[in-house]
């Protein structure tokens, strides 16, 4: 799996959760970083990239 499919993937997932209450969800490809605001005013980054196992 290429780390862009799975960053699409990831960022679908969480658009479409119900149980979290996202306000915002900002990407950044250069930096292959995910920051997911939610509506509290928290927010979390999720950074990911691709290893070997």
């Amino acid at each position: 799996m290429e780390l862009n499919y799975f960053k699409d993937i990831v960022f679908d997932l969480l658009n479409e959760s119900d149980s979290l209450d996202i306000s915002d969800i900002e990407v950044d490809d250069r930096k292959n970083t995910l920051t997911v605001c939610i509506s509290d005013g928290s927010a979390f980054e999720l950074i990911c990239q691709q290893t070997s196992v």
